[in-house]
C-alpha cells in the first residue's frame, strides 16, 4: 500500500457478518482473521481492533469470539432478534459508524472491512476529517460505491490462500 509509514497510528473495524455471509457463500471457507489484521496494520501502531459479531447461538460461535479476541480484535457482540413476523435481524452499521467518527481523532487510517455500500458515505466523511481511509473486502460481493470512496482497496479476492482457512 501506498502512503503507509510505521507511525501511522490504524483503526481496524471489521464487519464480521458480511465476511461470513461472503466467505461462506462463494467459498465455503472461513476468513483467516489473524492474516486479515496483519495485512491492515502492515507494520503500523494499531490502536484499535474491533469485530462487530452477531450471537446467534450457533455452537462454535463462542469459541470463535474467544479466538478474535486471542488475535488482538475486541469484539462487540449484538445479539440476533427475532421480529414477531419470524423475520430475524442483526445490524452493526450504525454501531461500526458511531466508532469509526469516535475514533477518527485519534487515528491516522482507519481500515473498514466489509463489501456493504451503506458504509462508502463514512468513508468519505472520515476522508473529510483528514483519516486516511482503507478498505479491504473480497472483490464480487463489494460495492463500487465502497471501493470508490476509500483511498486504497485490497481485494481479498486475489489472493484466498492467504486470507481464507
Amino acid at each position: 500500500m501506498s502512503n503507509v509509514h510505521p507511525a501511522q497510528r490504524v483503526a481496524v473495524l471489521v464487519d464480521a457478518q458480511n465476511f461470513y455471509h461472503t466467505t461462506q457463500s462463494v467459498y465455503s471457507r472461513n476468513i483467516d482473521y489473524r492474516e486479515l489484521l496483519e495485512e491492515a496494520v502492515d507494520g503500523r501502531q494499531l490502536t484499535r481492533a474491533i469485530a462487530y459479531v452477531i450471537r446467534a447461538d450457533s455452537p462454535k460461535e463462542e469459541s470463535f469470539f474467544e479466538a478474535l479476541a486471542e488475535i488482538g480484535f475486541e469484539t462487540k457482540i449484538k445479539d440476533l432478534k427475532t421480529h414477531a413476523d419470524g423475520s430475524k435481524t442483526a445490524d452493526w452499521d450504525v454501531g461500526m459508524i458511531l466508532d469509526a467518527v469516535t475514533l477518527a481523532p485519534h487515528i491516522d487510517t482507519a481500515v473498514i472491512c466489509t463489501g456493504d455500500g451503506d458504509f462508502s458515505r463514512l468513508c468519505s466523511h472520515l476522508r473529510h476529517e483528514g483519516v486516511r481511509v482503507e478498505g479491504m473486502a473480497f472483490g464480487e460481493s463489494t460495492s463500487e460505491d465502497m471501493v470508490d470512496a476509500v483511498d486504497s482497496f485490497t481485494d481479498l479476492s486475489e489472493r484466498v490462500d492467504r486470507f481464507l482457512l
